[in-house]
């Protein structure tokens, strides 16, 4: 008997040859009816004798196309229509956006391969692509993703692109960014008096030509501006240094291929995976010796960043040149990446020696995610290109539409409709004015795609964020949600934990619910919402956000917690940490308690221990001491120091015991990496000391101190010991990067699954 039947199909269905999938699919079934695009995903109509039809339903999601997602699919009877052959319809509008917004992707094999074969009509073209790759996210305006709603539109398809597009059989059927040297996106290629000196594969040799006489190129990428240079040459990265205001933050590094990337560090099996991944990330790996990079590219530090070229662009150009670039954010220090000509041209003026540009708009910036494995398993440390706005949390429904603003730092914003959340690209630190707009037009770029009217707004505790100060504006309810509680939320919702279990959050910095600032906190957690139970014994920090980057303020911190005022007094001196007038001041603004805070700062007392071994005085960015720690520590040692738990409410652990024994093994000469190593162990030990003793069988962490791998995976291996599960993030990132997503996830826990 034949029927027919409806399938409205939501998820990544758009951008990913997902009509031309369901029409192929539908011919070889020989069935009737048509599909399309909508806001809200794809309808199929298609009418077939019954069994066939079965056939055809349970064959979509086993054979989709490979970066598609089915989120829901709801089938339903309708009376038979008639109609002969099966066609993909044109799309439809109006409805509210359901569907989701495919990341950008990179450059897929069969594209490379024309990329690269002089016989081929798109022969060493920068902008080709097909429905397996190229740019989504990136250039898209609205719903439904047409060529129409992209910045696309401007390009007419010259006849032989348009046979493709039309051509079922054509892997660009349908692909909407596609384009050829005819009718797509140029290049050219532009000195800093900004006259334009070649276009096209020419400009592309000057651009290459400057960076092989030692200079910086500006280059228009996927999603913003890049700065490249020779990752090889002293000379050229201490200049871009200089001229960026990058003094030691480390830099990634482009190289042509994954046989070369094998030249300069030893990688992992899981790390080659995600290097060629079609998210193609930054990847923080381990550097092998005398590699012939620039030392200068990640001073004191054993990992690298390397990334494989992602674009057509990339691809020829790490061809041409063969040698490894350094590839970092076309930006000043602080602000967002650079998207236009002009915009470049102005604040990258002094940075670069040449632009080589090109004309397709793009519609908001992404920098390059970043990301390292830890455990064998993907840890998201930035999450940009190639991952956002994917929605995470798929069991995530609050009933409610959702915006959450985020932290200051490393922020991102997320929103909700209900039933699906999706978290922004990284935007960055909320400390310039730059900074501020592009977090506002981040909002407004989310909630319109979406047609997402927000009903409560959610914020962090902290008055002084530039997020929260936003939220108070908009006149819509405002929920204070506090920093670590999110996190822990967050952690929760993306590994989908349920029951009772023991929450973690450590970094640096928090504004706590007793106005103190935290950030070595134990939560108790459940299905219906997390209370803080525990924290770290607090010090203060003379001089405030000024210790993050002084940690020698730290480091003064806990040593007048930890001993005696005489015996403070004298490892100061002895340990040389400050000036005697230093001391005299700093002394007196903790006794006066003049601009000093007290902290539980789990990520201060990495800071203070790093300044007590010499490492590090002043960071140059956040959170190099701590980082310098985990590289001079032993990430085998057994040994541990001792600490204890004060039982109270909430129950204090003191670090004190840890100290005098660390200072101990200063005075006897104890190897730096021995005494990092058991202070390493002794942070792991705290946490399953605690879950022990308070009865949990689970762990949730986050805050950005588990970035650090030797305390993760120390921590994920005592718990398997100990027969305790670890839970840690893996898409969201467990630093400040996620938590609006964990500000959703809190008001959704808090009404329960």
């Amino acid at each position: 008997m034949k029927i027919r039947k409806r399938i409205q199909i939501r998820g990544v269905v758009q951008g990913v040859g997902f009509r031309p999938y369901i029409r192929n699919l539908a011919h070889r079934f020989d069935l009737s009816g048509w599909v399309l695009n909508h806001s809200g995903g794809v309808t199929i109509e298609a009418e077939a004798e019954s069994d066939v039809l079965e056939q055809f339903l349970t064959s979509i999601p086993k054979e989709k196309p490979v970066h598609s997602f089915i989120s829901r699919m709801e089938i339903a009877d309708i009376d038979l229509a008639g109609d002969s052959g099966f066609e993909i319809r044109v799309s439809e509008t109006g409805e509210k956006p359901t569907a989701l917004i495919l990341p950008d992707l990179a450059t897929c094999p069969e594209c490379l391969a024309e990329l690269t074969d002089p016989e081929n009509r798109r022969f060493r073209y920068p902008f080709l692509n097909c429905t397996q790759c190229g740019p989504r996210y990136s250039i898209i305006q609205k719903l439904p993703y047409d060529r129409p709603n992209t910045t696309m539109k401007q390009f007419r398809m010259c006849a032989a692109c348009k046979a493709e597009y039309e051509n079922p059989d054509d892997r660009r059927f349908h692909a909407q960014p596609t384009a050829c040297p005819d009718c797509g996106p140029q290049l050219d290629f532009k000195f800093t008096d900004g006259k334009v000196v070649g276009r096209g594969d020419k400009a592309l040799l000057l651009a290459e030509d400057l960076i092989k006489h030692g200079s910086i190129l500006a280059m228009k990428g996927l999603g913003g501006f890049q700065l490249l240079c020779d990752a090889r040459s002293d000379s050229s990265v201490k200049t871009l240094r200089k001229r960026k205001n990058r003094e030691e933050k480390p830099l990634a590094v482009m190289v042509p291929d994954i046989e070369t990337a094998l030249q300069y560090a030893d990688l992992s099996q899981p790390e080659i995976e995600l290097l060629t991944s079609s998210e193609a990330p930054v990847v923080l790996v381990r550097q092998k010796k005398n590699s012939g990079l620039s030392p200068l590219l990640n001073p004191g530090n054993p990992y690298i960043g390397l990334i494989l070229p992602y674009t057509p662009l990339h691809h020829l150009l790490m061809a041409d040149l063969q040698i490894p670039l350094v590839c970092t954010s076309g930006n000043r220090s602080d602000d967002p990446i650079c998207t236009n000509e002009e915009e470049a041209a102005l604040k990258l003026g002094a940075v670069a020696d040449g632009f080589l540009n090109h004309n397709r708009e793009i519609q908001r910036y992404i920098d390059d995610s970043v990301a390292r494995i830890i455990h064998g398993e993907l840890f998201m440390i930035r999450r940009a290109r190639g991952y956002a706005p994917l929605p995470e949390g798929q069991n995530m429904r609050s009933g409610k539409s959702l915006l959450a603003v985020g932290a200051h730092l490393k922020n991102t914003i997320s929103v909700s409709d209900g039933s699906l959340v999706c978290t922004s690209q990284h935007i960055g630190d909320m400390s310039t004015i730059t900074a501020n707009l592009a977090f506002e037009s981040a909002i407004l770029d989310l909630s319109d795609i979406y047609r997402i009217k927000p009903e409560q707004v959610l914020a962090d505790l902290h008055p002084d964020y530039y997020s929260t100060r936003h939220a108070e504006q908009t006149r819509l309810p405002v929920i204070h949600i506090q920093h670590h509680e999110a996190h822990i939320a967050g952690s929760r919702a993306e590994n989908n934990v349920s029951g009772e279990a023991l929450g973690i959050a450590w970094d640096g910095t928090g504004l706590g619910s007793d106005g103190t600032v935290w950030g070595g906190e134990f939560f108790h957690s459940d299905d219906s919402g997390i209370s803080h139970i525990g924290q770290f014994v607090q010090f203060p920090l003379a001089g405030g956000d000024t210790a993050v980057r002084d940690v020698r303020r730290s480091a003064l911190g806990i040593l007048v917690t930890a001993l005696p005022a005489d015996q403070a007094e004298k490892w100061l001196v002895k340990l040389n940490v400050f000036t005697s007038e230093e001391m005299k001041n700093l002394h007196l603004m903790i006794e006066k308690k003049l601009n000093t805070v007290m902290t539980s700062s789990a990520g201060r007392l990495f800071d203070g221990v790093s300044a007590l071994l010499h490492l590090r005085k002043k960071s140059a960015y956040e959170g190099q001491a701590a980082m310098e720690l985990e590289f001079i520590s032993d990430p085998d040692e057994k040994g541990a120091y001792s600490f204890s738990l004060v039982d109270g409410s909430p129950f204090m652990l003191d670090w004190r015991p840890m100290i005098s024994e660390i200072l101990t093994d200063i005075d006897q000469n104890v190897p730096v990496s021995e005494i990092g190593g058991k202070f390493h162990r002794t942070m792991v030990n705290i946490m399953i000391s605690v879950a022990k003793e308070k009865g949990y069988q689970q762990i949730v962490v986050g805050g950005g101190c588990f970035q650090n791998k030797i305390l993760l995976e120390n921590l994920i291996s005592a718990g398997e010991a100990n027969g305790i599960k670890v839970f840690w993030p893996h898409h969201i990132p467990t630093n400040d990067g996620g938590i609006s997503f964990g500000q959703i996830a809190w008001v959704v826990g808090r009404e329960g699954k």
